[in-house]
């Protein structure tokens, strides 16, 4: 019997998984210069981290008082961000480590994300994670996007998860704040290391707070070995 019992495992994609907020960054840095805006900074972009591209594209059609539709920019944006995807996107080693341990123990596990499902999938299949993350649930997928529990909710369904066996992975507090009110447990791994001081954070049952420098894949199979419910 696995030492996991009823553990279900749902990490999020981008910042969590792999470090395509560089590429996200780009997209949209390209996207806002061909509307005219030609100022917008990392500084700018980390405000938007951890939130759906269209709840950003919103933002920003308000902020910067921009004249395209949200569908012609969320589609301008999102294409530029799959054409630097698929040239590059980089797994994160230790959270490749840590799913193939998960793997070995035949812990069921899925993807719950704000990006599109055509940029998951992309990445996945890019980076060689599909073959371990069978099921994914996109933001579109579903009514509301993180800080709302929507997608986390929705990955349990898909797995037959109770929620309360269920472990996220995030490193936004958005997404953290998600899997609190989605009744779940949750490490987080704050991709801003600024940002670790956020209440959402103090939520979490483990809390990386030097980020993805300071996490490994051992220290989070025993800790989650540790506080796992057993098989009911």
């Amino acid at each position: 019997m696995s030492i996991f019992g009823d553990t279900t495992v749902i990490f999020d994609l981008d910042g969590t998984l792999v470090d395509s907020e560089p590429n996200y960054y780009e997209a949209g840095r390209r996207t806002l210069a061909e509307q005219g805006v030609t100022d917008f900074t990392w500084a700018d972009h980390e405000q938007y981290v951890g939130i759906s591209t269209q709840e950003t594209i919103t933002l920003w059609k308000e902020r910067y008082d921009l004249t395209a539709s949200v569908d012609e920019l969320l589609a301008d944006k999102n294409r530029r961000y799959l054409e630097l995807a698929r040239a590059s996107t980089t797994v994160f080693p230790e959270m490749r480590s840590f799913v193939e341990l998960l793997a070995e123990e035949s812990v069921p596990m899925a993807v719950a994300s704000g990006s599109s499902r055509g940029a998951i999938e992309a990445i996945l299949n890019g980076t060689g994670l599909a073959d371990r993350l069978k099921t994914v649930v996109s933001a579109d997928e579903v009514a509301r996007g993180k800080p709302a529990p929507d997608v986390f909710l929705e990955a349990a369904r898909r797995l037959g998860a109770d929620p309360a066996d269920c472990v996220v992975l995030e490193d936004a507090a958005p997404g953290a704040a998600a899997a609190h009110a989605a009744g779940m447990r949750c490490v987080a791994i704050p991709y801003v290391a600024a940002q670790a001081d956020d209440p959402a954070f103090a939520t979490a049952g483990l809390l990386v707070r030097g980020g993805q420098s300071e996490f490994t894949a051992r220290a989070a199979y025993d800790w989650l070995a540790g506080s796992s419910p057993r098989p009911r």
